[in-house]
């Protein structure tokens, strides 16, 4: 093992611990994925909690029900300008508080277009598709996600254009997230 490969190791150990240390002690961690406009909410608890979002003047942006013991959520603040948002978990036992400091990112963007989209005509099924515009393999991870948590994923190597329809059989709502080997996510809720 190289000594930049050991490096690279031992940092993401630390930044996992202090993850993983953070929600063991406070119950809620929020994850910037490197280079994108998304956040990981993780959140190690039990019970149903209510997930609210709030701007820098304190106006509640978004607000959802989780009726799930534990959890990843993807949030994504593409749509909003940088700034301070606070985080906050309500639930039976109490109140849990984060805030992000939003800044856009700073990574330029890569050939990669990826497309996630709702068929119409057929229930139940998604169309997911990259255009890489290179004839190399890249790496292309997917990841679906339901109100219970992570439900599939799945990584493909995919030289060029890469196109599947993915039929999930799960009720309600959806998130797809697509990632690339170089750190860009594109997560979308339906």
């Amino acid at each position: 093992m190289s000594m930049k490969t050991k490096s690279t190791f031992i940092a993401a150990l630390l930044i996992f611990g202090a993850v993983m240390s953070s929600v063991a002690n406070d119950g809620l961690a929020i994850v910037p994925v490197k280079g994108t406009d998304t956040y990981k909410v993780v959140y190690k608890g039990e019970g149903k909690v209510k997930l609210n979002i709030y701007d820098n003047d304190a106006k509640l942006i978004h607000s959802e029900n989780v009726n799930q013991n534990g959890f990843i959520l993807p949030l994504n603040l593409s749509n909003v300008n940088a700034g301070k948002y606070t985080v906050e978990l309500v639930g039976a036992n109490g109140k849990m508080v984060e805030t992000i400091n939003h800044r856009m990112p700073t990574t330029t963007t890569t050939a990669n277009f990826i497309h996630i989209s709702k068929l119409v005509s057929e229930e139940g099924k998604f169309l997911v598709s990259v255009t890489n515009g290179q004839k190399i393999s890249k790496e292309i991870n997917v990841k679906i996600y339901g109100r219970n948590g992570l439900i599939y994923n799945e990584t493909k190597s995919a030289a060029g254009d890469f196109a599947q329809v993915y039929a999930v059989k799960v009720p309600g709502e959806l998130t797809f997230e697509i990632s690339d080997a170089n750190g860009n996510v594109k997560t979308v809720r339906f």
